[in-house]
């Protein structure tokens, strides 16, 4: 009987182990972020004017309408939607602006700066902030043309801590981590099991 617990133990320590490194994946980054446009001229015009986006060249085999944009060390791929109603609700920009919708999220040193730069454009936008343990952090929410909604903060003020019995290296002042074979191990089922649950309670955050 022990010895087939013992089997049954090492066979579930196996597939979790084995769950780990399906994480492994080789990635380097976010490269870009594709959003479709009732008017890829006015996007044009958002993401260069009001964020700071610069044009670049699209490939020549594309035989659609669109534009893309490269600054932050990330891309804008703007595409031309002709099936996107003028009156369709969802790409209404006037619609309340809700910070726990889905969005975009740059970082920045200067969230002041942000909404003047708002401010003078005449163009809403929405504030809020977080706090833990003494840090906090400012956000800024507002709308592109087609009602996508961008998130601007100082968001770096507050540390990554993995919430899991499996450990990463971090690299300094960056919000990516890799992993390597031999700084990731995995601890127990139970553990993990207890870990998810506790990182529910940052379904509350909006970054």
């Amino acid at each position: 009987m022990q010895l087939l617990d013992s089997l049954r133990e090492q066979e579930l320590k196996m597939e979790i182990e084995e769950v780990c490194e399906a994480q492994a994946l080789p990635l380097l980054s976010l490269n870009h972020v594709s959003l479709l446009c009732r008017s890829v001229l006015e996007s044009m015009q958002f993401y260069e004017d009001v964020l700071g986006f610069v044009p670049i060249k699209r490939p020549s085999s594309f035989k659609f309408t669109g534009a893309w944009f490269y600054n932050y060390g990330i891309g804008i791929h703007l595409i031309q939607n002709p099936d996107i109603d003028e009156f369709d609700t969802y790409m209404n920009e006037s619609r309340p602006i809700n910070p726990k919708d889905n969005h975009i999220s740059f970082q920045c040193t200067d969230v002041e700066l942000v909404k003047k730069r708002l401010e003078e454009k005449g163009m809403r936008y929405v504030t809020t902030l977080v706090e833990d343990e003494g840090i906090k952090v400012d956000q800024v929410f507002f709308h592109d043309p087609d009602g996508y909604m961008i998130e601007l903060c100082n968001c770096e003020n507050i540390p990554i801590i993995p919430i899991s019995s499996c450990t990463a290296s971090f690299k300094p002042r960056s919000h990516s981590f890799k992993r390597s074979t031999s700084n990731f191990k995995c601890g127990g089922f139970m553990q993990n099991v207890m870990m998810q649950s506790l990182s529910m309670d940052m379904m509350n955050f909006a970054f």
